[in-house]
């Protein structure tokens, strides 16, 4: 029953969730797990819902169930979102198959290792944690040093695993980092030179293809595909102005 005492749809669906567990499970498989859901289940829900009553050793990531920590990134049915937000009845499908996300080394069942995916940013140094422009006669409280601005990306992996670019070649630098580096440029936190080094190679801006995936998938509208369309108009201006004389170091 729900809390407003109205009986909520329910229907049984299987899924197909993929196990791997080196030495245990390998290679890995798809295990099947029929679920009674309600209408507000997610996948994430059905995910604990399984763990708590059909198979303990299950594994894989979540953190907050609201979309603002990133962890709980996965496939189902082929496409990669987060797990906390997919509604299980919105897909529309008696079976429900579920995945790790893709272009990242599988660690167990649907937990994928994410330094790979980390590295992306540390070339410049970049991070997507810093610390907040705010009116400089603000005050922060008692106890709080300095505030922290969250930029809108939850650094869940996405974009990298939807890009096909990635899947097909592991030292692009990908949507993420891409996009990290345009913001970079705009807010000066590195030199144009040194953003521009990074990513004017066959690994970066210029492997991209603008499929655009990885701003369909992306949870948290960041866009990436759009900052690296942007990225890449700056780039070229950049090199206009050097090969005129114009650029000021």
């Amino acid at each position: 029953m729900s809390t407003n005492g109205t009986e909520r749809a329910k229907r049984r669906i299987k899924f197909n969730i993929l196990r791997y567990k080196p030495g245990f499970i390998d290679p890995p498989r798809y295990d099947a797990f029929d679920v009674e859901v309600d209408e507000r289940m997610t996948v994430l829900d059905v995910l604990e819902h399984i763990k708590a009553t059909q198979d303990p050793t299950l594994l894989y990531r979540h953190s907050c169930h609201h979309a603002s920590c990133g962890t709980c990134a996965m496939k189902a049915n082929g496409h990669e979102d987060l797990s906390c937000v997919i509604n299980v009845f919105d897909l529309k499908s008696d079976t429900v198959t579920v995945d790790p996300l893709g272009s990242l080394p599988l660690i167990a069942d649907l937990v994928v290792d994410m330094e790979a995916f980390a590295d992306r940013f540390a070339p410049l140094g970049m991070t997507l944690v810093r610390e907040s422009e705010f009116a400089k006669e603000c005050v922060p409280p008692p106890g709080v040093e300095a505030y922290m601005r969250y930029e809108d990306c939850v650094e869940c992996g996405v974009c990298l695993s939807a890009c096909p670019v990635a899947n097909s070649t592991p030292s692009f630098i990908g949507p993420a980092g891409l996009a990290a580096a345009y913001r970079a440029l705009v807010t000066g936190d590195r030199p144009a030179g040194e953003v521009f080094a990074h990513v004017d190679s066959a690994e970066g801006l210029w492997r991209c293809h603008g499929a655009m995936e990885c701003s369909a998938a992306c949870p948290s509208n960041v866009d990436p595909g759009g900052k690296i369309m942007a990225l890449r108009r700056e780039l070229v201006k950049y090199k206009v102005k050097r090969i005129f004389g114009m650029h000021e170091e």
